[in-house]
Order: C-alpha cells, then sequence, then structure tokens
C-alpha cells in the first residue's frame, strides 16, 4: 500500500527517455516505505495514504557533496572577513585551526548544520569530518542520506609567522588513520539506519604522501566507492605542490592515475589557468574532463576571501562533470546555488555563461553521479523516496512561471515546507522533526564563548580575538 501526493500542481520528473528533469504539472508521487513507485499523472494503485498535493511543487532532494558539519558552524561570526594577508588571503593555515570546536561543541555543531542543510532541501550529504565519538548515530539521527567521509592524513599544517607554511609529517600515523576510516565505513554501511555509506577521503593533497593517496584510491575502486580530496583549493597549495613535484595539482593527481569518474575534487579552483596561478601548461581542464572527474563546488567559503572558480560555465563546456556542496556555515543548499549563478555569470562577464537547468542538475544529478548512486537526485519509480515539497503559493514565489527559478533566485529555503527521506518526513512545516535545532544553536553559541577564550593559546601570535577578528562594532 502506498502514499501518495495527489494532484501535485507540479512535479520535478525524471525523464528517462532524455536523461533529464522534466516540469510535470497536475501529477502524483506514490511510494511504498522508501522507494517511489509512481510519479505521473493519474494513480490508480492501492493507497494507504493520500496528501494533498495542492499548492506544491515536488522535486528531488538535493545532494551536496561536501560538507564540514562537525566543525563549520562553531566559525560564525569568528572569520566571515578575516583570511591571511601574507597566505593569499586564505584563512586555512592561521585561523580555522585556533577557533576548531572542542568535543563538547561537536555534536552541537552537526546538529546545527545537518538541520540547516535539511530546511534548506538537503536529503544526501556527504560529511567530510574527522572521527568523533558517536558519530553515526548522530548521522543517523538527522534522518538524513549520508555519505560518511572520514578524512585522514600524513601530516599537519600550521604557521609561525603568517606567512609560511610548514608541515609536521608522520606517514606511520597516515596509515593508521587510514585503516582506521575504512573501518569507520564498514561499520557505517551496516548501521541499523540503513542509510549512511561510504566514501574514501585521503584530506588534502598537500598533507598527503604519493603512496597513501594510490593506497586510498585503491582502497576506493576495491570497495566500489567514490574518493575525494581537497586539492587547487588554495595559492600556497598551488605553490606548495608544483614546488615538490613540478606539477599542478591536477596534473601531479593525473600523472598517479588518480582521476577517474570515481574521483572528486574538493573545490579545485586553482587550475594551471587561472589567473592567480598561470603556469607554463595549459591542461588541467582537459585533464578533468577527459577522466570523468567531479568538481565539488562551494562557493560560499571562498567568495568570503575575494576568491572564486574561473567559473562554472566554464567547466560545464569544457565537459566537467560538477556538483555542488555547503562546506561551511550556513548549511544551505539554495542559497549556495544563488551564489553559484551569481559568481558564475559576473565571472565570465556573461549572464548566459550557464542556465539554471545546468544549476539544478548540478546539486542534483551531478552529485549523485559523483557519490556512485542513480537511486537519488531524481523523482522516478525505483529511485529512493527523498523528496521536498515546495509551497508555490508562498508569496516570494509568486509570480510563478518558473518555480524553480523562484525557488533558487528569490525565496530560498522560506518556501520550503516538508522534507522526505527514504519516504520518512524529516521537516514538517518548515521545522525539522529530527533534531533539536534550536537546543544546539543555543549550546553551541555557549560552546563558542569557551572557544574565544582560548583561541589567544591556539595562536601564534597570541593575539585577542578581537584582534585576529575585529567585530563589526566596537563593544562599549
Amino acid at each position: 500500500m502506498a502514499t501518495v501526493i495527489r494532484n501535485a500542481d507540479l512535479v520535478v520528473a525524471w525523464d528517462a527517455s532524455t536523461k533529464q528533469h522534466i516540469y510535470l504539472p497536475d501529477a502524483d508521487v506514490a511510494f511504498t516505505g522508501g522507494t517511489l513507485s509512481f510519479v505521473g499523472r493519474n494513480y490508480d494503485g492501492p493507497v494507504e495514504e493520500e496528501i494533498s498535493g495542492s499548492g506544491l511543487m515536488v522535486m528531488p532532494g538535493l545532494v551536496n557533496i561536501h560538507s564540514h558539519p562537525s566543525s563549520e558552524p562553531m566559525n560564525k561570526g569568528l572569520i566571515d572577513e578575516i583570511g591571511s594577508p601574507g597566505l593569499y588571503n586564505s584563512s586555512l593555515y592561521e585561523f580555522m585551526p585556533i577557533f576548531r570546536a572542542d568535543a563538547e561543541a561537536v555534536p552541537s555543531c552537526v546538529r546545527v548544520a545537518l538541520s540547516e542543510l535539511l530546511l534548506s532541501g538537503v536529503t544526501t550529504v556527504a560529511d567530510l569530518s574527522m572521527a568523533h565519538p558517536g558519530w553515526m548515530d548522530l548521522l543517523a539521527e538527522s534522518g538524513m542520506r549520508v555519505c560518511i567521509a572520514p578524512m585522514f592524513k600524513s601530516a599537519k599544517w600550521f604557521t609561525k609567522n603568517g606567512h609560511v607554511v610548514e608541515y609536521e609529517w608522520d606517514e606511520a600515523a597516515g596509515e593508521k588513520a587510514m585503516a582506521e576510516a575504512l573501518s569507520l565505513i564498514e561499520r557505517a554501511e551496516q548501521h541499523e539506519s540503513g542509510r549512511l555509506f561510504g566514501m574514501v577521503v585521503p584530506a588534502q593533497i598537500d598533507t598527503c604522501t604519493d603512496t597513501l593517496l594510490k593506497e586510498s584510491f585503491a582502497e576506493a575502486g576495491k570497495r566500489g566507492l567514490s574518493w575525494q580530496i581537497h586539492a587547487a583549493q588554495s595559492v600556497v597549495e598551488f605553490h606548495e605542490i608544483t614546488r615538490r613535484t613540478g606539477k599542478t595539482p591536477i596534473g601531479w593527481l593525473d600523472s598517479m592515475g588518480l582521476l577517474s569518474d570515481r574521483s572528486i575534487i574538493g573545490h579545485g579552483i586553482f587550475l594551471d589557468d587561472h589567473p592567480s596561478t598561470k603556469w607554463w601548461t595549459d591542461s588541467d581542464m582537459g585533464r578533468l574532463a577527459e577522466t570523468g572527474t567531479t568538481v565539488a563546488h562551494c562557493p560560499t567559503v571562498f567568495a568570503r576571501r575575494g576568491i572564486t572558480l574561473k567559473h562554472f560555465g566554464r567547466y560545464k563546456r569544457a565537459g566537467v562533470n560538477m556538483g555542488l556542496g555547503t562546506d561551511t556555515y550556513p548549511h544551505n543548499m539554495l542559497d549556495e546555488m544563488r551564489l553559484v549563478a551569481y559568481l558564475a555569470r559576473t565571472q565570465a562577464n556573461d549572464p548566459r555563461s550557464m542556465t539554471t537547468t545546468e544549476l539544478f542538475d548540478a546539486a542534483t544529478i551531478g552529485g549523485a553521479k559523483a557519490l556512485g548512486r542513480e537511486d537519488i537526485g531524481r523523482l522516478a519509480a525505483g529511485a529512493r523516496a527523498d523528496f521536498v515539497l515546495v509551497d508555490v503559493t508562498h508569496p516570494m514565489m509568486r509570480p510563478g512561471r518558473d518555480p524553480v527559478r523562484s525557488l533558487v533566485y528569490a525565496a530560498g529555503d522560506r518556501a520550503v515546507r516538508d522534507v522526505y527521506v527514504d519516504g520518512n518526513k524529516v521537516v514538517s512545516d518548515g521545522k525539522v522533526t529530527t533534531m533539536d535545532y534550536h537546543g544546539a544553536a543555543a549550546h553551541l553559541h555557549e560552546a563558542q564563548k569557551r572557544i574565544i577564550e582560548k583561541a589567544p593559546s591556539q595562536d601564534w601570535a597570541h593575539r585577542p580575538v578581537e584582534v585576529s577578528s575585529p567585530p563589526t562594532f566596537r563593544w562599549s
């Protein structure tokens, strides 16, 4: 017996013949358990529960392939406007380490981030985090479909002066961490929720040995998993890799055979033809396209520091599979999508450089492809029952000629009414039903005070936070 959403104003349905999303007005969506059984008009099968689709658009749940829920929410109000002038404005090396969430704050970080993702229509997320206690149960609590992606590395980076990045190497620790990550992935895939699956993630290209990179890629292939790495994410990293290897980050990965249709490059901004890193070759984009590699594009975290991909439409025209991620706070996928479009068009100086069709594809089927999933990111019989009900009568959705455009460029998460994952309602009438979002945010507010107190002792220059991260206005 199925649950059916009857006579929805609009369904963003999957057309298998053209492999495209289409608008299907006055349609029904039926699901049994966690699987869609019917997407079309005039469902006449057995019904256990009927939901009126009047005033609603049913669309596939969004797929976020690059996110850091266990750490990023702590940084709100701290690193919004700071980066190291001596490190090309990146915040990675000097500032992010001093504001790291402690063990008590991590669960609240995760609950806040996942709540924000759900409220913005995300039903699948890749959680790139360092392993932490209770991680899998916490993810399962959210009701989301989660790709657990425990990061591991051979070195940690640090700066002693704000303009030189150094690396402390421990190759044995990297090998041990990879083994632990693979064990965690195995446990996740056996979790009773049935919604957790894995990805192999050596953390950053500059913190991993070539041995660790090759071994982890081989393990991903053996296990049928996707493989992701942060690469081409900073000018510092670009110069470090060219200094070590004589190749660009993308070129080095390709030389080791690590680019493939199961590889994901986290960020992939600084290619050999980027204005900030212009190299003597001009082949990085072609390497990405020819190997079927995906780029996980997350504009917000870089836009805060005046950095951006050059540009989404150019990557698409070259044939690169694009997926989207939120990476940082706020974990709002609809806001992220809007910024993707605006930055792409301004960087291209061309409003026709990309389309909303390509944008929505990246947030759904592009991400699903990167994760090796054909059962998410689309509404079709046999796919998982992961979908979003959007209130098309919301004032910010009107006029309603093109509801997906209205959602992305105007209404955002304000028009998201309900969200279902595996056929279970996890957002109801704009409120998360699985986690205490407000309670977690309140706990995080108190935890940040503790982190701020400790920050000067973590800073190489021992600066008070008011100096390292000046407030918008002077506190009087």
